[in-house]
């Protein structure tokens, strides 16, 4: 993995030495664990996708029959806003699937519990909390991608090999026939926003300079990551800016689209997973976590993403080239603690053409 320097960086990796974890761990002995291990209601909020959520608990609910999980499922951003906004009474027990870059917004605000699932151990160094506990655990990567409707782009005299980077998004042809995702609410959004501006030079104006000229080709700013491949599977949009997953199913289910990974490199993020902190923790949202992490959950992520946090990821259709590589170098502390302000500025150029609520 050739960039898997930065990525360290990327993800605060302060410590160079992986320090063995013990499963069904936790450093706060002010957070007793109530319940049954194998048995109880638990409440999860995830990112996920709906269709992934129902494929992968189909599978974990056939293990474990008695433990209830409540899934509250929105956009990264949605589930972000909500967690914080809960803080001084959190409703979940734990979260799945969910931006790093937004758990470390959480984990500042302190309130993750340090766990290491069972099997914490497997998981790449740079791809979990640096701390002795973690505090998070990462899944999956996920990247920035075009979905483009050949059909919707043949009309306007183009074809799918004349967009290949950001900067031929930009083209006259394109005027108003790209849908992107809305940074506010949805963690495509962010992931995409905050490449472009790392990508184009993190702490100058050229990142937002080039967003401008981008803006002026978009026809709207909708609130879902997955939306804008869907859109453009539809053929309600030549061009939706969204992320590899959400096109290639569009392309799996038959529809006339074609997924391309920009050869600038493509912003991403880390699904994650935690335990919430709270006066009570749920043994059974500790099993969760554990499963979550497990060679058997990962071997569902793979038939989705193909750069899994434990290092056994594959390759699907789509890309030319090794996944790990089309990632740009990408600091996640970075976002984290910058996330408001790039949103408050975001919103203020942008918000315009975000579609209804």
């Amino acid at each position: 993995m050739k960039k898997v320097v930065s990525i360290c960086l990327a993800v605060l990796l302060v410590a160079l030495i992986v320090i063995p974890l013990t499963a069904c761990t936790s450093t706060d002995k002010s957070a007793p664990t109530t319940g049954e291990k194998d048995a109880g209601d638990i409440t999860v909020y995830t990112a996920l996708e709906d269709e992934q959520v129902e494929e992968y608990l189909e599978v974990f609910n056939a293990k474990y029959p008695d433990i209830k999980v409540n899934i509250v499922r929105e956009s990264t951003g949605v589930i972000t806003a909500k967690l914080l906004a809960e803080k001084d009474n959190p409703q979940a027990d734990a979260i799945w699937g969910t931006a790093a870059s937004s758990l470390l917004v959480l984990d500042e605000n302190d309130m993750l519990e340090p766990y290491a699932p069972i099997g914490a151990e497997s998981i790449l160094s740079q791809f979990k909390s640096s701390k002795s506990v973690p505090t998070w655990i990462g899944i999956d990567v996920w990247e920035t991608a075009f979905t483009i409707n050949t059909v919707e782009l043949e009309k306007l005299g183009l074809k799918a090999s004349d967009i290949k980077s950001y900067e031929n998004l930009l083209r006259p042809e394109l005027k108003g026939h790209i849908v992107m995702s809305n940074p506010s609410s949805s963690g495509t959004g962010l992931l995409t926003v905050t490449g472009l501006l790392q990508l184009k030079g993190k702490g100058t104006d050229a990142g937002w300079d080039f967003l401008a000229k981008l803006h002026e080709n978009v026809d709207q700013y909708v609130h879902s990551g997955s939306k804008p491949a869907k859109m453009a599977g539809a053929g309600e949009t030549a061009v939706g800016v969204s992320f590899g997953y959400a096109g290639i199913k569009q392309k799996r289910d038959g529809l006339p689209v074609e997924v391309i990974f920009p050869t600038d490199g493509s912003g991403w993020d880390l699904e994650a997973n935690a335990l919430m902190k709270k006066d009570e923790i749920s043994l059974a949202a500790q099993t969760f976590l554990d499963w979550a992490i497990s060679d058997e959950a990962m071997s569902l992520y793979k038939d989705n993403y193909p750069v899994l946090a434990n290092g056994k990821g594959g390759k699907y259709e789509g890309f030319t080239s090794d996944p790990v590589d089309q990632l740009i170098d990408n600091d996640l502390a970075w976002v984290a603690t910058n996330r408001d302000s790039i949103l408050d500025t975001w919103t203020e150029k942008f918000d315009g053409k975000s579609a209804p609520k």
